[in-house]
């Protein structure tokens, strides 16, 4: 009966540095391009730079983490990293130009690539084979907390104190990630000995975990359609004369998903990734159309309902399919193939709806995004729906 228990003491510890670390990556997304302009007269680009850097370290980290997760051991990897994101975050007080504010926001997202792929991959060893997709889906939640709650702190501090002492509770969360990482314990895979010899030489499968590539495509471009959302919602709020409403829209998001993880998790294990994935595209497909039809608050925070259940169930359901299709030894560089595609996705996804969005309506974008989504659901079923008609 333990060898199915899911609510492990590490299974909430990890799920719980996940937190702490998503957070203050969310805390400072939304308030660094303001701080950039504000504090070092920083340009639009520069300011903009100021926040994609972050993603574009993280993915870099992620990259070569992956490789050596194994050798190193996934709990040191951990310590590793979370100390490395704390002590990172103590460079934000050194307030010298713009360009060494864009060298700190790259370390800052290095540590996160090493920590975060160090926890994913933890918490894909803790959960029960069992319980893959369920305990992936309550892990992810972690991250959609984080989404919510981070964003909300950051703009609520930044109007009432200064943005140092917004650096100081960051700083202060990495040091409790730190200190927390000690408490977990996690048995290294047997098969640790023959990845130390897959490592060896430059080769492009010592980084990127092949057999994850498939799945994690269709990540990339669902999250590819989802950072328009992400990116642009206050504008098209804004255009569309919705601001007070669209404060709203990641709260009701994030409910959406927390109030479905249960039910999606356990339907993944028991019956297979099509039962959520199929479904999962029909609903961000109709969240991103109605979302372009908004001309009121309900119309605005439904969508994002429909976005949560779609999108959000996407992701877990994607990174629980990453982890299983791949040999226990190669765990780490599943894990962190996995994120590398879906970091990508959200990093360069607003560069290249940049271009479009000149000639086109936000509205228009985001009608346009749902017919992608349907689109990816023939690219799905061949890279993978159709191999697999239950999920174990």
């Amino acid at each position: 009966m333990n060898e199915s228990k899911l609510w492990t003491k590490d299974f909430i510890i990890t799920s719980t540095i996940n937190f702490l670390l998503t957070s203050v990556f969310y805390l400072l997304v939304v308030i660094v391009a303001v701080y950039a302009k504000t504090e070092f007269h920083a340009t639009t680009s520069q300011a903009g730079l100021a926040t994609g850097i972050f993603i574009i370290a993280t993915l870099i980290g992620r990259l070569f983490i992956g490789r050596g997760i194994n050798s190193i051991g996934y709990k040191r990897t951990l310590l590793i990293g979370t100390c490395l994101f704390a002590l990172s975050s103590f460079l934000y007080f050194i307030q010298l130009n713009i360009w060494f504010f864009l060298i700190v926001r790259f370390l800052h997202g290095l540590t996160l690539g090493i920590a975060g792929t160090a926890t994913g991959t933890i918490v894909a060893q803790v959960i029960p084979n069992s319980r893959k997709g369920e305990g992936i889906g309550y892990y992810s939640m972690s991250s959609t907390l984080a989404t919510a709650i981070g964003p909300f702190i950051g703009l609520l501090l930044s109007q009432h104190v200064s943005f140092l002492i917004v650096f100081g509770l960051c700083t202060l969360l990495g040091i409790i990630a730190f200190i927390t990482s000690f408490f977990i314990q996690v048995s290294e895979p047997k098969a640790v000995k023959k990845a130390e010899k897959d490592v060896k030489g430059f080769k492009l499968s010592n980084f990127i975990e092949s057999k994850a590539i498939p799945i994690s495509f269709i990540m990339l471009i669902a999250a590819l359609c989802y950072s328009g959302v992400l990116s642009f919602i206050n504008f098209y709020a804004q255009e569309i004369g919705l601001m007070e409403a669209s404060s709203f829209f990641f709260f009701v998001y994030s409910i959406a998903i927390l109030c479905s993880r249960p039910f999606s998790g356990r339907l993944l294990d028991v019956k297979g990734a099509n039962y959520v994935m199929y479904p999962a595209f029909i609903l961000f497909s109709i969240g991103l159309i109605v979302l372009s039809a908004a001309h009121n608050s309900f119309v605005l925070l439904f969508s994002g309902v429909l976005i949560g259940l779609g999108y959000g169930n996407m992701q877990s359901c994607i990174q629980a399919v990453a982890v299983k299709v791949t040999p226990i030894h190669r765990m780490g560089l599943a894990t962190s193939t996995f994120f590398i595609f879906l970091d990508a996705g959200l990093g360069f996804g607003p560069y290249l709806l940049g271009f479009i969005e000149p000639y086109t309506t936000y509205s228009q974008l985001y009608f346009s995004l749902s017919f992608v989504v349907l689109a990816t659901v023939l690219l799905y079923f061949f890279l993978h729906g159709r191999k697999v008609k239950n999920f174990q």
